[in-house]
């Protein structure tokens, strides 16, 4: 009964002495925790006399009662010290400097878009929009690509669960309807970007692109016209020292129709693993056939003129240096970000255009 009786004034000391809420806590273990001190003496309070047991019983309620009362006190007491501490080791410096934001920035095909519309557009052309989803007129038909024409196959297309409807395979479409808003004035200079859609995809391909169209149609247009436009574009987008070379080819659009290519921006025309002869294929461009000028509402007696088509893709990855198509399109930061806000080279070549 003794030791009972210091209980109170060790259970107090107990709770005093404890500093952190841990401390805390082990010392309510100690004595009312499932083994507890307090604990385990109620427990056996049962093996007493029932007069015992009654007197007893009141005792170790008062003691549980005091020791939950102090236990409370002190756990709020160490919570506004441990508070204050932290507070204190916790002072703001206001003369640090902030964490950087995160700042987006644009996608590198949206940079480039944007890249080979100032050129067009410094050169007088003005920028039209049109609908992914097309006509089987405007898509084939208006371009001289009637039903059953071997040029179909080029373009393994993907067609919508509309009748006379497919997703458009190219800009061109965007040809016919510039010509039509037009209305027969001259000259027409336009521009047209957007996503096109083929059945096709490797590691320079997507069946998901984009394309840039340039038409122009006036009087007296010829190849002259055509191949200065040419070397303007690709020295701007590539350096001044780039040069362009032409390539008779077919399109059912355009008559003549030409490939272009660009000397190697890797070699510069030397020759290397990526050119292999120092030139690399970069769009196809033409004379607009005369059935399209009819079909745009233009008569090929009194004009004619010129239209281009590049991907966008294929000129960002010759002025990045990338390797594969498909890691434009899988939205990997740490490989997107490593693109900056000019693209490589660029501040070199201006230099070298001022000084030459």
């Amino acid at each position: 009964m003794s030791d009972r009786q210091g209980w109170s004034k060790a259970m107090a000391e107990a709770i005093a002495e404890a500093e952190s809420s841990d401390q805390l806590e082990r010392v309510r273990l100690e004595w009312l925790g499932k083994k507890g001190r307090l604990t385990t003496a109620m427990r056996n309070l049962g093996d007493l006399p029932s007069e015992r047991r009654r007197e007893e019983g009141q005792r170790f309620n008062a003691l549980r009662e005091s020791f939950e009362t102090r236990y409370r006190q002190r756990r709020q007491q160490i919570a506004t010290e441990e508070e204050d501490r932290q507070l204190r080791m916790e002072v703001l410096d206001m003369s640090l400097p902030g964490p950087e934001p995160i700042v987006g920035r644009l996608h590198p095909v949206s940079r480039v878009t944007r890249m080979v519309e100032d050129v067009f557009l410094k050169m007088g052309y003005t920028l039209a929009e049109g609908p992914e989803v097309e006509t089987n007129w405007y898509n084939f038909e208006a371009l001289n690509v009637p039903e059953y024409h071997p040029a179909r196959a080029m373009q393994d297309s993907f067609f919508v669960n509309l009748p006379g409807y497919v997703l458009r395979t190219q800009t061109s479409p965007m040809q016919i309807r510039a010509m039509e808003k037009a209305r027969g004035t001259l000259p027409l200079r336009v521009i047209s970007t957007g996503r096109v859609y083929r059945r096709d995809e490797d590691s320079t391909h997507l069946p998901m692109f984009t394309q840039l169209e340039a038409l122009v149609i006036d009087r007296n247009v010829g190849l002259a016209d055509l191949k200065g436009t040419l070397l303007t574009m690709a020295r701007e987008l590539f350096g001044p020292r780039t040069q362009i070379r032409l390539r008779p080819s077919y399109f059912p659009f355009t008559e003549p129709s030409l490939e272009v290519d660009i000397s190697c921006v890797v070699c510069q025309g030397r020759g290397c693993a990526v050119c292999q002869d120092g030139w690399l294929e970069i769009l196809g461009s033409g004379m607009v056939h005369p059935t399209v000028l009819q079909n745009g509402g233009y008569n090929p007696e009194r004009a004619n003129g010129f239209a281009l088509g590049l991907g966008i893709e294929r000129v960002a990855m010759l002025i990045y240096g990338a390797d594969d198509i498909r890691l434009l399109y899988q939205n990997d930061l740490s490989y997107l970000t490593t693109f900056g806000e000019l693209w490589p080279g660029a501040e070199e070549r201006s230099r070298e255009g001022n000084s030459e």
